[in-house]
Order: structure tokens, then C-alpha cells, then sequence
């Protein structure tokens, strides 16, 4: 695309483009030749943005006879023009403090979810490591209550997750060390994936609603992959509070997470930041967001992808070394 533009209309379209994300309003000639500082006529701007226009960069509103940059805009942008602010963005001891509750890995990635949240004011996410790859340790079930269960799991990596299975059924204690004894037998040393494939087609000494709680348990922590923090700052955002359906395709996106963790392994196959504009992330309730992801690792090892949803319309000079260094932070917090 940088052939299709001189010099010229790249200086134009930058301004244009920066111009609008500061503003929010549709950019006329005049506001151009005030802004560029280039020494041309208002004819000559005029033609410049008639080019721009029909190779798609720009578009004119009905309601204006200035113009707004579009999503292809956007990407000659960020591709070709946009120079990032390198601002210290962070402190990076306290910052790393906060990224190490009390050493504990899910914390951590979870503060990092609510810190692009907060310095962006768009949504965080986070895609943690893949629990499918972790091997399973030890199973084990302890009786709370008549109708209330303590699920532990414990992983190879030293990994402890702990869940309360509520059951119709009053199990005994001895009947839950029966079924975790039967499940470390033929299920330790195997993956999260197998427990629940074995579960569903091969444990028919459990009682059916045991299988069915198991069956949630371990859907659920294959589900807790992504972490989405400050969804309700993009009600904020002017350019999608006025579309109510959009947004309301947006909130149930985040519900199912699904299609966003296969849009954020791309982020998790890729080296460095990954921009997605509009429609590129081939998801309709996306179609006027960026996604901006960014890899992180532990212990030199790709775990993870974490970045920020908002409007097309953002500041990615500085949303972009956001997402860049915070995925750089938390690869360190998880390497300690």
C-alpha cells in the first residue's frame, strides 16, 4: 500500500488519522492544510483527499463534508506511519511487584489482566498457558456439607486448583475416596483432556450425577483460559455507546470466550505485537474494535497471549507499547 501514496498523502493521511482519534470529529480540507504544515493550496489538499477516498483510506460521512479514516485507513496507519510514543509508561519495580501477589502465577496474570484495563481504559484479556498440556497429579474429593463437595486437582507443575461441586446426591465420605481412587488409578500422569474423556465414556461405577459434576469441573478450568477485565469500560467509549446491538454482540463475545481464544492463538503463534482492525479478526461483534496482542512467555517458553479490545478509534501510539511492555513484565514476574 506505501506505493499507492507520495510523501505528500501519507503527511496527510497521518494527520487525518491523528486528528480524528484525538477528536472524534469528521477532518475537512481547512483542518488538513492548518495541520499538515504543508505548503499547499486548499484545491490541492482537496484532490490529495479525493485520491485518499477512492483507494479506501477515507470515507465521508452523510452528516459531513469532512472525512474519517476507515479500517484500511487505520491499518496503512499503524503499519506504515505510526510512531510510538517510547514515554516511560511504567515504574517497572512496582509494577513487577504487583504482578507477584504472593508468587502465585494465576494472580499475576490476572493482575496483568486488570492493568491493561485501567492504564488503556478498554477491556484487558489475558489467554493463560493451555491446561490441556498439564498433566494431572492427584485427584481428590472431601466432603463439606450433604450436598456440597471440595474438588482438588493437583498438576505436575505444583499447580492446586480447588472447586465446591454442589450435588443433589448425599455422597459419603468413604464413596468420594472410593471415586478419587478410581480416578488417580487409570487417570494420573494423564492430561485435564483425558480425565474428562475418560469420565464420560469409561466411569460407569459412578453414580451419573458424579459424572456430570466432574464433566462441569473439568470444562471449567479448560474455560477459565481467558481472563477479561474492565468490559464495561468500552460502555464509555462514544464511538460504540450509541450502537446498543453491537454492543450487546460485543458482551455476549466476551460471554463465550470461545472465538476469542482462537483469535487470541494467533497472537500466541506470532512473535511480538499482533493488530487486529475491524473485520480482520473475522469476528462480526468485532467489526468496529482493534485488538492489540502481545505474546508472553515463562522461563523463555511461550505460555500465554494477553492484549486490549476498544474502539477502531484509539491512540495506538500509546495503547501499543502498553500491550508490548506488559506482556515483557509479566514474562519476567512469571520467570521469577
Amino acid at each position: 500500500m506505501v506505493a499507492m501514496l507520495n510523501e505528500r498523502a501519507q503527511i496527510l493521511l497521518r494527520t487525518l488519522v491523528e486528528r480524528y482519534i484525538a477528536e472524534g470529529q469528521p477532518v475537512g480540507s481547512k483542518t488538513l492544510a492548518q495541520s499538515a504544515g504543508l505548503e499547499v493550496s486548499p484545491a490541492t489538499i482537496r484532490n490529495v483527499m479525493a485520491e485518499l477516498e477512492s483507494h479506501g483510506f477515507i470515507a465521508s460521512p452523510h452528516t459531513s463534508a469532512g472525512r474519517v479514516p476507515t479500517a484500511r485507513g487505520y491499518r496503512f496507519f499503524v503499519d506504515s506511519l505510526l510512531i510510538a510514543q517510547q514515554r516511560e509508561l511504567f515504574d517497572p519495580a512496582r509494577t513487577l511487584k504487583a504482578l507477584l501477589p504472593n508468587d502465585n502465577p494465576q494472580r499475576s496474570i490476572a493482575a496483568a489482566s486488570q492493568m491493561l484495563s485501567q492504564l488503556t481504559q478498554f477491556a484487558g484479556i489475558v489467554a493463560v498457558g493451555r491446561r490441556q498440556e498439564v498433566l494431572l497429579q492427584h485427584v481428590e474429593f472431601l466432603r463439606l456439607s450433604e450436598t456440597r463437595i471440595l474438588l482438588i486437582l493437583v498438576t505436575n507443575d505444583g499447580d492446586v486448583q480447588n472447586r465446591i461441586l454442589h450435588s443433589q446426591t448425599p455422597y459419603t465420605a468413604s464413596q468420594l475416596v472410593e471415586a478419587a481412587n478410581f480416578l488417580n488409578q487409570h487417570c494420573a500422569g494423564r492430561t485435564l483432556n483425558h480425565l474428562r474423556s475418560f469420565v464420560e465414556t469409561e466411569v460407569f461405577t459412578l453414580k451419573s450425577e458424579m459424572v456430570g459434576l466432574l464433566n462441569a469441573e473439568t470444562a471449567q478450568s479448560s474455560g477459565n483460559d481467558l481472563l477479561i477485565s474492565g468490559e464495561r469500560n468500552l460502555l464509555n467509549s462514544d464511538d460504540l455507546a450509541g450502537n446498543m446491538q453491537r454492543l450487546r454482540q460485543l458482551f455476549e463475545l466476551f460471554e463465550r470466550k470461545t472465538a476469542l481464544l482462537q483469535l487470541l492463538d494467533l497472537g500466541h503463534a506470532a512473535e511480538g505485537v499482533q493488530i487486529f482492525i475491524g473485520g480482520e479478526s473475522g469476528l462480526e461483534p468485532l467489526g468496529d474494535c482493534s485488538v492489540i496482542t502481545a505474546p508472553y512467555q515463562a522461563n523463555g517458553e511461550i505460555v500465554g497471549t494477553l492484549g486490549v479490545i476498544g474502539p477502531t478509534r484509539m491512540a495506538y501510539e500509546r495503547v501499543i507499547p502498553i500491550v508490548n511492555i506488559t506482556a515483557k513484565l509479566l514474562s519476567s514476574a512469571l520467570s521469577q
